[in-house]
């Protein structure tokens, strides 16, 4: 069987997994529920979309930093109240789309409000790619194969999309970046599968 690699979003959880212990037992102790950490944190995302649309770049970018630890404590959260059922990863799953959606579709609004076609249909293939991806790892669970690996998983992703929002010299090569990025990580996962299940024949 092929093995799947550790990716960056694995490496930095284990290099945060004592803090986010301390912090998701802190949170579960206060009566903190994790799916409304997940909510907030999509909040969060929704509410930098729309400085995004309006133009206002670095401060949306400074709105996602400060969400960003939302995306991790709904787990840890999670896992000091021993969660058993599995709504949570469903949900967290679920609005992580609708974040990609906001983000990319708020850097799409922008666009074509300036003219820029180009940038415009940049988003719009970074949007897919970054569904493209999830998708792949979601039917690929299906089948009992754990896909984590590609250069351009969530964390990678957003980690572009910061820099790019708070550097402006660097919207261009982020946008192509993630375009071109999403969009082979999905293939590179497509043909991970591919070797998985023809190594079980």
């Amino acid at each position: 069987m092929t093995k799947s690699p550790v990716t960056l979003t694995d490496r930095a959880r284990q290099f945060a997994s004592g803090t986010l212990s301390r912090a998701g037992h802190a949170l579960h102790q206060a009566g903190v529920h994790p799916d409304t950490i997940t909510l907030a944190g999509l909040i969060m995302v929704a509410i930098a979309a729309v400085f995004i649309g309006s133009g206002q770049l670095a401060l949306g970018g400074v709105i996602l930093i400060l969400g960003l630890p939302l995306d991790a404590l709904d787990g840890a959260v999670a896992r000091a109240m021993q969660r058993k059922d599995s709504f949570g990863g469903l949900l967290d799953s679920t609005l992580d789309r609708y974040a990609d959606g906001f983000i990319f579709g708020a850097l799409g609004y922008h666009f074509a409000s300036q003219g820029q076609q180009l940038y415009l249909v940049l988003a719009m293939a970074a949007l897919v790619g970054s569904y493209g991806v999830s998708y792949v790892r979601a039917r690929a669970g299906e089948a009992g194969l754990s896909v984590k690996i590609g250069w351009f998983s969530r964390l990678e992703r957003v980690a572009v999309i910061l820099l790019m929002l708070l550097v402006p010299p660097l919207l261009l090569p982020g946008m192509w970046l993630l375009a071109v990025g999403t969009n082979l990580t999905a293939l590179q996962r497509v043909w991970y599968v591919y070797r998985a299940t023809q190594q079980k024949m």
